[in-house]
């Protein structure tokens, strides 16, 4: 019969793969475990944010100005936009994709609204 035997070197390397392992798998555990509500500890963005200004960001899309924004048509908002970060679409808040560490308010919008698929 053959009887492997590890080496010391072989031992220990395999112990400092497993270990440099460790903190990535306690991250994607502890990510995958916070709460909804982490989210709502997010600022919520402020129109005058240069970002925000950039693409044209308000908070209630019936105050956009259709003659500035050719491209809005009545009912884009952000809970129907594809950069909506919320499974719930009807939550008031929520993160969005082009605004990240921020969240943005449901009836918002800007130049960047993309209709999401099924809404």
């Amino acid at each position: 019969m053959n009887n492997p035997k590890l080496t010391r070197r072989q031992v220990l390397g395999a112990t400092v793969l497993g270990l440099s392992a460790t903190p990535v798998v306690v991250e994607t555990a502890f990510a995958q475990a916070k709460p909804a509500a982490a989210s709502a500890a997010l600022p919520v963005l402020s129109p005058t944010d240069p970002t925000a200004k950039a693409l044209g960001y308000v908070e209630d899309a019936t105050k956009v100005d259709p003659k500035t924004n050719p491209n809005f048509k009545a009912g884009q908002h952000c809970g129907n936009c594809l950069q909506w970060a919320d499974k719930n679409r009807k939550a008031p808040l929520a993160k969005c994709n082009l605004f990240p560490g921020k969240q943005v308010k449901n009836m918002g919008w800007c130049k960047v609204w993309v209709k999401a698929p099924g809404t």
